[in-house]
């Protein structure tokens, strides 16, 4: 039974912000916690105590009090400088150390809630990619200022009750005046606040801009072609116009701070100037003592500097609440898509996997990638997916790992809804090597043994993985074997001259290095090779896809390729076209069909046999 709407206790945003931001510091490190707290509380207790102390020992001084009147308030007073001195270096380090804390449990809670995203429709989101990327700055530093800046608000605070007190004391009229003039420092900070916030949400997809075009500049993967081709120049103007956007943004905030602070200052000199004008008077005509004088002096100074840190202090918590909220919305951000509170299990495959009448397209706005795609892989044959590219292939495999859902129709695993199972209980059946494999700055070993982490310590598996790949003799001849790091990236300056610090595989060497992945899911139950041959040597390709065919016998496998002598041998061999099925059969029907297999086969034969041709009627240079 759930609340009604009307009788649920709202609440404010911004409380349930430092709420979030408290508990956080609270959970990593409590005791350093209650310790800066506490310290700042006795912060704010101390400058009203030093001006009373002050207004004491010279009050006692001009009336000629006995030196043991005059001792008392001295010792206080130089406590209070030792305490003054020692409790910013005491909080500086505590702070340090909660930073520290909070910063570890924060990026552990973002990084497992990001894990939990079923799908990766979100990492194709530029939107999301802005959160996230703030999220991570938010993360590391927002909840330790929005805690860090409750506890300035409350020092101030206890600056200003302190400070008010005397002045009240003093002059009541003054105490009214000072007051007023501070309330429009505190207005001002929260609107700057709000503004310069709403301008890093704004200027984010340009700082992703300048962020590309930057790695590109200076990556080795880009390096080649932009000398080739002469466009570094234009690359740099593009990361340059990025920055200036963003530059641009930037100070526009900057010149309205700086208006605004300007004349909130005027208005603070005149006030404290009139104050001590009106003090002087006073002290002149008797009505105040020299100690008097003092404290007025102080709680001026006091209210002013107390009020612009509360403003300044409302304004960075406001700031942080504001950007910490995009790390509060990442972490609780609902599944990207639906998992079953009570999930069907996913039993070994033993019949078929099925897409019934599926069509998908990417949102709204988007045009249908598949159309009504209906087929069968059944349990233990081998399918193949040929088609132009755009026809859909590689957005078919998305939706059977489940990386997407389909827009209308069904994935069926055996006859069950992959909708209604755990998503990662069905990817532990699933293998696969995609066309755009990854590349991890780790060693040989764990790059292999991340295709599967059970075999992280079975350093056969990942012998035999490599020697189906055909790279264990490259692996095993590396200055460390399998235990060599595949990356220059983490090198020492002193390190960057010794190979057996680092090294750096060839393209075709890291595709060998992600079958090597894939092959050791080998017992998994349905095999998925997208492209597994892209970008290999005729020999290297012939040498995979014959170690491909002794691993897909007798195994449920779909085969996509655009190498059409790859997979003639498959079971069935479907075509894609413009999202729809256009013809299937293997490969003997399909080429008798005389259909668009057989015209992109014949295409490829030709172009194979007309180079053959010009190799062997090429009169010999010598012959001439």
């Amino acid at each position: 039974m759930t609340t009604a709407p009307s009788r649920t206790r709202r609440v404010p945003a911004p409380a349930r912000r430092i709420a979030d931001a408290w508990s956080l510091a609270i959970a990593a490190a409590p005791g350093k916690l209650a310790v800066v707290g506490a310290l700042a509380l006795v912060a704010g207790l101390l400058p009203p105590a030093t001006a009373w102390l002050t207004k004491t020992v010279l009050d006692r001084l001009a009336h000629g009090a006995p030196a043991a009147e005059v001792l008392s308030p001295a010792v206080g007073l130089a406590v209070s400088g030792l305490l003054i001195a020692l409790i910013p270096q005491l909080t500086k380090y505590l702070r340090g150390e909660l930073e520290r804390a909070v910063g570890l449990v924060t990026q552990e809670r973002l990084f497992t809630a990001v894990d939990r995203f079923t799908g990766i429709g979100r990492f194709e989101d530029p939107a999301f990619l802005d959160r996230l990327r703030l999220a991570q700055q938010a993360g590391r530093s927002t909840p330790n200022e929005a805690v860090d800046g409750t506890l300035g608000l409350l020092k101030a605070a206890v600056i200003v009750t302190g400070f008010v007190g005397s002045l009240m004391l003093l002059s009541p009229v003054m105490s009214v005046l000072v007051l007023i003039a501070g309330l429009p420092t505190f207005i001002a900070q929260i609107s700057l606040a709000r503004s310069r916030a709403g301008m890093y949400w704004a200027v984010g997809p340009d700082e992703r801009r300048e962020i590309f075009y930057g790695h590109l500049l200076s990556s080795v993967e880009a390096a080649k072609e932009i000398r080739l081709f002469c466009t570094g120049g234009f690359l740099r103007e593009r990361m340059l116009t990025a920055r200036r956007t963003v530059n641009v943004a930037r100070r526009s905030v900057d010149r309205r701070e700086l208006r605004l602070q300007s004349g909130l200052c005027g208005i603070a000199s005149l006030v404290s100037g009139g104050g001590l004008i009106w003090a002087a008077l006073a002290a002149r005509g008797g009505a105040l003592s020299l100690g008097d004088v003092t404290v007025f002096v102080a709680a001026v100074a006091g209210v002013q500097g107390a009020m612009t840190t509360l403003a300044t202090e409302t304004a960075r918590v406001h700031h942080a609440l504001i950007m910490f909220d995009h790390y509060v919305a990442t972490t609780t951000a609902e599944p990207d898509l639906p998992v079953p509170s009570r999930p069907a299990p996913v039993p070994p495959l033993r019949h078929h996997i099925e897409l019934r009448d599926v069509w998908f397209r990417y949102s709204d706005q988007h045009d249908w990638v598949l159309r009504g795609v209906s087929l069968r892989i059944p349990y233990g044959g081998s399918l193949a997916l040929v088609g132009l590219n755009g026809a859909g292939k590689s957005t078919l495999v998305k939706l059977l790992c489940r990386l997407y859902d389909p827009t209308r129709g069904a994935v069926l695993w055996d006859g069950t809804d992959i909708r209604d199972v755990d998503p990662s209980e069905l990817r532990r059946r699933i293998g696969a090597v995609f066309q755009d494999y990854m590349h991890y700055d780790m060693t040989a070993a764990e790059n292999i043994a991340l295709g599967d982490l059970d075999a992280l310590g079975d350093r056969d598996r990942i012998r035999d993985a490599a020697r189906r790949a055909g790279i264990h003799t490259k692996l095993a001849r590396l200055p460390q074997a399998y235990d060599t790091l595949l990356s220059r990236m983490f090198l020492m300056e002193s390190d960057k001259d010794d190979p057996e610090t680092g090294v750096v595989l060839s393209g075709g060497q890291w595709q060998r290095l992600a079958l090597a992945r894939a092959f050791l899911r080998d017992r998994r139950d349905f095999m998925i090779l997208d492209e597994p041959s892209a970008g290999l040597d005729a020999e290297a390709e012939h040498e995979i896809h014959t170690s491909i065919r002794a691993h897909r016998a007798g195994r449920t496998s779909l085969l996509i390729s655009h190498r059409l002598g790859a997979v003639r041998d498959a079971d069935t061999i479907v075509v894609l076209s413009g999202g729809r099925i256009a013809e299937q059969g293997d490969h003997g029907a399909l080429m008798q069909a005389g259909g668009e297999y057989a015209r992109l086969f014949a295409l490829q034969a030709v172009g194979y046999q007309e180079h053959t041709q010009d190799d062997t009627t090429t009169t010999p240079v010598n012959a001439r």
